[in-house]
């Protein structure tokens, strides 16, 4: 509404603050959880690496809850495509480099949490597949967590970056479920 001298009213002005305080793009949130996630998960699996190493027994944990050992994984979760590791090394560049472009467009907190920790997840364990033995883009990621018993036998064993990767996904599922959209605003639903 304009006011009798052409300006803007205050219901108006303080409206605008609201909309433009929603705005505000979340970059720095995203890359704040995103690094956060990748650091987690590189310093945890270099202290696996050199405190757990091969012939080393299964640490347990909280009467069995957990188990720390490690284990090198070729595959993606649950060792599944343990034979395509250089394809699931191209996935994940194709991942990361989709979240680093939707990532521009982030207004909303919730997309930003949750694309930070899977983007964080995913660059976590491509380091390991471009770094880690055999070789360049055949790499084993290193595994760690054993829940409930020794050598994964009730649940596969996994990592940082993947837990990451999980509780992003579901973080992701519930604000799209949610109806919340990349902007931080409704998306509109058909009626």
């Amino acid at each position: 509404m304009v006011g009798d001298n052409g300006g803007v009213t205050v219901e108006e002005a303080q409206a605008g603050v609201v909309a433009h305080r929603r705005g505000r793009p979340k970059a720095a949130l995203f890359a704040g959880v995103a690094a956060l996630a990748l650091v987690a998960d590189l310093v945890s699996k270099a202290l696996v690496v050199a405190e757990l190493g091969d012939g080393h027994q299964p640490v347990r944990i909280l009467g069995g809850l957990f188990y720390l050992q490690q284990a090198r994984n070729s595959g993606a979760a649950f060792s599944v495509g343990t034979g395509a590791t250089v394809v699931l090394t191209a996935l994940a560049v194709v991942i990361v480099a989709v979240i680093l472009r939707t990532a521009r467009r982030l207004r909303s907190t919730a997309w930003a949490v949750a694309l930070g920790l899977v983007l964080g997840g995913a660059l976590g364990n491509l380091v390991d597949r471009l770094f880690r033995a055999p070789g360049p883009g055949r790499g084993h990621v290193v595994d760690w967590v054993s829940l409930f018993g020794p050598d994964g036998e009730h649940w596969p064993i996994f990592n940082l970056a993947d837990s990451a990767i999980v509780v992003g996904a579901i973080v992701a599922a519930i604000v799209a479920v949610a109806g919340i959209d990349l902007n931080g605003g409704r998306s509109r639903r058909p009626a």
